[in-house]
């Protein structure tokens, strides 16, 4: 972890470096490093993104087959975990795919957390009104919503069952209050990143799963 860290110490450096020689103005090359740092690590996350939405399509539209599966092997639960991992595994779905990008990402989130602690010059540095360098409640309820709104889109539309529909809205609102919580004692410059990552993935997903329901109907 420690290399991991030291890494991306230097690569925000690069990049805050990069734009500090176009703006002059130290809140704004802070905001912007922020941002374009963001942007870069979501399209490295790219692949995965992509292949966890796919996934929850077909998670969503094979729901009725599972549905079958279960009803048919009820006296043999065995059985019934066997074809549907069987039946996973045809249509190229998992049901563990949602959750890779999230473990990926707490890595990062920790890394990033060593930059903003060790970086000097943060406190006072302005963004938009945001103290770079300080606590921030407001942005820390918009990490919790942000979050939220996130793992909601994340979620399988059509053909949910039920009772996994609600343990995964269970799961989003929990999320949402826990970096609630993690974020409030954050500095802004962390909460800040976890923000406009969550806005972006948010974007990604919807624009994949039109994408990839278009596919869907043209074949």
């Amino acid at each position: 972890m420690k290399y991991i860290n030291e890494a991306f110490v230097q690569f925000f450096n690069i990049i805050h470096g990069f734009i500090n020689g176009f703006v002059s103005d130290k809140g704004l090359s802070y905001g912007l490093a922020i941002i374009l740092v963001t942007i870069i690590i979501r399209i490295v996350l790219l692949p995965l993104t992509v292949k966890q939405t796919r996934s929850s399509l077909v998670m969503s539209e094979i729901q009725p087959e599972v549905k079958k599966l279960q009803e048919k092997y009820k006296n043999d639960p065995q059985k019934s975990q066997e074809e549907m991992m069987k039946l996973y595994k045809e249509r190229g779905a998992s049901p563990f795919s949602g959750c890779l990008p999230m473990l990926i990402q707490w890595p990062i989130f920790i890394a990033l957390y060593f930059v903003f602690s060790t970086m000097t010059g943060l406190q006072g540095v302005y963004f938009l009104g945001i103290d770079l360098g300080a606590h921030n409640p407001v942005l820390a309820v918009l990490s919790g919503l942000t979050t939220f709104v996130s793992g909601y889109f994340s979620m399988p539309t059509h053909n949910a069952d039920p009772a996994q529909a609600r343990q995964t809205k269970i799961m989003n609102i929990s999320m949402g209050f826990f970096m609630i919580y993690v974020s409030w004692n954050l500095k802004a410059a962390l909460v800040l990143y976890w923000v406009v990552n969550n806005l972006i993935q948010v974007t990604q997903t919807v624009i994949m799963k039109k994408m990839d329901k278009k596919i869907v109907k043209e074949k």
